[in-house]
């Protein structure tokens, strides 16, 4: 831009004597208007240009709508034709504020305007002005803000011009600036030798005025532009054929007899090319049947390779599973490995009995009675002394686990998703008591090296006095003194069992360790023992609340969880551990459908029991499949959550073809239909007694007519008749 232009562009904003105006133009124009447009646009140098808007037609013309954006005031004017909608402005509105259209309310006068009225129908006049509210339905989410200007623009894009039109008559001419959005051509320009300043072509151009729509279609020959092509042509050339004739001799030997062929009518033609067709159709159709069977006869073999390994899996997890029960009964662990070994006693002694009852009779029979009972007891004598061992052991790991959870560091996850540790000084306080509890209970040192153990565990406790550290500090004093006469290491092993016992005792104790504050179990304020403590009917002890297992019918707290497994084991000798793996499989599987559902969290392994061996019987509702390993429970209505009264019993194979169900009722018989609503009923009516479940109830209760669908055949009426 020349410096001359850049010292106009002040002048030219001074001619401005009214308020700026912004000029939005959502008209849309015809075809051959639009197609003049862009050819004007292509010819366009860039730059502003200042043209008075005139037209007859009363709908074209423009007038000044202020809207008022509420509840902040702002104030918004700009330039519309009078024959827009409230709709068309909403959607101007909605593109340029960033909301949605549909909260955008445009109010007169404190009356709400419908969406079909024009500005025309309002009573806006030609060059007048009219001034609306806007206001957001939801103004929390989507308040209403006046967008930013645009800080490219300096020239007003309307402005008043006052035009004499008599000696002593002036008339005031509302002026429309149209400017272009691009920016402008760069057409060329100089450079100053010795300023170095650059001097740029301005590029100026009026838009023409726009031509009537005369509807007939038009053509122009002033300007044609020619194509040029390039094609290379051969040029005619004359050739002379030579016989022979006196005179001349022209050989032959070259030469080709032709004679003519039989003649093909166009019958024939047509009926050989016909015969060409249907043998093309004929082996194309050969070759899609043969890749159709070569299809069929792929799936049936992927099918039959599934099947063949559905079967192997089968017998693989079935001998996984013969091998993990018997490593549970050789080598138990857990309370559920001693419960399989107590049902399986049960089990081995009631098939005794029968055979003994079938066999034996008289004194014969009560001798091998007392002889089976001799034998339940020795393997009774044995369960206990695994009981033993697998407690020793047990012990052992559950203190080690104990140490090192207290001996954690802090633990935290960042926005990045990076882990980040801290130690604290109680952390390290507690690393250091592990470590010196993993060398005391070490057994495998030299003399030299227990002594330094001994001497560094005498200086850790003896920073607290206490009738606890005094009682360790003589046993280390004693163990100190033994080991200097040579006393050997087996008759040390008793003392050394009290040296680690109590120091892991000091270990526990909050004022020396206090990080295990948040880790032991009994509360450290003697109040707090006082808070959900109830009376075992059993062994006559208070224990928390935690300490007991409530069932749903349940009305009062009964027995603790060691008086339950001690009645199990001496009485009924019931092995929950196939209820506890459907139960998990179930928690899982609710888990990944629906994370805050919580009514499989309510249920305990006898709830799930009397579920699934009380009202489904122990079987697949289809199948009749008895086995409990490859039983679970699935939704009976996937697009609900999962309860009691919205379940089936089914095995693995058959669970995930139902849940691939889009239609229940078509896909099942109304006889298996009426029979699982039936045990949806009853397992309402025992599941309605816990409290948290009758909330669940209240929503899914069943409907006074709903009980008629229980029945498998419904009453014969004249109508059916």
């Amino acid at each position: 831009m020349s410096e001359q232009e850049s010292e106009t562009e002040p002048a030219e904003q001074r001619m401005s004597q009214e308020v700026i105006q912004t000029k939005t133009d959502l008209h849309e124009e015809d075809d051959d208007a639009e197609d003049q447009r862009r050819q004007n646009d292509r010819n366009q140098q860039g730059g502003e240009t200042n043209q008075i808007i005139s037209s007859s037609d009363v709908g074209n013309s423009t007038a000044t709508v202020k809207i008022l954006l509420m509840p902040e005031r702002h104030m918004i004017t700009a330039a519309f034709t009078i024959g827009l909608s409230i709709l068309d402005l909403k959607k101007h509105f909605s593109f340029k504020l960033r909301v949605p259209l549909d909260i955008i309310q445009i109010t007169l006068d404190e009356k709400s305007v419908d969406d079909d009225q024009t500005l025309m129908d309002i009573g806006v006049q030609p060059h007048g002005m009219v001034q609306f509210e806007m206001s957001s339905l939801d103004p929390e989410n989507y308040p209403m803000r006046p967008d930013k200007p645009q800080q490219e623009y300096n020239m007003p894009d309307v402005i008043t011009v006052r035009v004499q039109t008599d000696t002593e008559t002036y008339q005031d001419v509302v002026v429309e600036i149209e400017r272009a959005t691009r920016g402008k051509a760069f057409l060329g320009g100089f450079r100053h030798i010795v300023t170095k300043t650059e001097y740029h072509n301005a590029a100026v151009q009026t838009m023409p005025k726009k031509r009537p729509d005369r509807s007939i279609e038009s053509f122009s020959r002033d300007t044609q532009t020619v194509e040029l092509k390039h094609q290379d042509q051969q040029c005619y050339r004359n050739a002379s054929t030579q016989m022979t004739k006196i005179g001349c001799y022209v050989s032959n030997m070259e030469d080709k007899l032709i004679a003519p062929g039989t003649y093909i009518t166009a019958e024939e033609y047509h009926s050989k090319r016909l015969r060409a067709v249907i043998t093309l159709q004929s082996h194309v159709r050969r070759w899609l049947a043969k890749c159709f069977t070569d299809n069929l006869r792929q799936a049936k073999e992927q099918h039959l390779a599934w099947m063949e390994n559905e079967k192997r899996r089968k017998k693989e997890e079935k001998e996984q599973q013969i091998r993990d029960e018997y490593r549970r009964r050789m080598n138990p662990e857990s309370k559920g490995d001693f419960d399989l070994l107590y049902n399986a006693l049960k089990k081995w002694r009631i098939e005794e009995v029968e055979r003994i009852n079938v066999t034996l009779s008289g004194a014969e029979r009560k001798a091998a009675l007392c002889a089976l009972l001799e034998q339940e007891t020795q393997f009774i004598s044995s369960i206990e002394q695994h009981r033993m061992a697998a407690g020793t052991r047990n012990q052992d790991k559950a203190i080690q686990a104990f140490l090192n959870k207290s001996a954690e560091p802090k633990r935290w996850r960042a926005f990045d998703g990076k882990v980040t540790q801290m130690d604290t000084q109680f952390t390290i306080r507690a690393k250091e008591l592990r470590d010196l509890y993993s060398s005391v209970t070490q057994a495998q040192f030299t003399k030299d090296e227990r002594l330094d153990v001994l001497l560094t565990l005498k200086h850790t406790v003896k920073e607290h006095k206490c009738k606890l550290t005094q009682d360790i500090v003589d046993l280390i004093d004693r163990e100190m003194d033994l080991l200097m006469r040579g006393v050997k290491k087996s008759n040390l092993d008793g003392l050394r069992k009290r040296i680690s016992t109590l120091f892991l005792q000091y270990i526990k104790t909050p004022p020396f360790n206090p990080q295990v504050s948040k880790l032991l179990r009994v509360p450290q304020d003697p109040a707090d023992l006082k808070k959900n403590i109830y009376l075992c009917r059993g062994c006559n002890e208070y224990q928390s609340c935690t300490d007991f297992a409530l069932n749903t019918n349940a009305s009062a707290v009964g027995l603790c969880h060691r008086c339950m497994k001690l009645d199990n084991e001496a009485r009924q000798r019931e092995d929950f551990s196939l209820y506890k793996n459907i139960l998990r499989c179930l928690r899982d599987t609710e888990a990944e459908c629906s994370p805050d559902a919580k009514i499989t969290y309510l249920l305990q392994e006898q709830d799930l029991r009397y579920l699934v061996d009380v009202l489904w019987g122990a079987q697949s509702a289809l199948s009749g499949w008895k086995d409990l390993h490859d039983l679970m429970l699935v939704r009976w209505e996937k697009h609900l959550d999962w309860s009691p009264w919205n379940c089936i019993l089914l095995t693995k194979d058959e669970a995930a073809a139902h849940l691939k169900l889009e239609n229940i009722e078509k896909a099942y018989d109304v006889v298996v239909i009426r029979n699982v609503k039936q045990k949806h009923a009853l397992a309402r009516k025992y599941f309605s007694q816990i409290p948290a479940m009758a909330e669940c109830l209240h929503n899914a209760e069943i409907q006074p007519g709903a009980l008629g669908k229980l029945l498998v055949s419904k009453p014969i009426t004249k109508a059916t008749k």
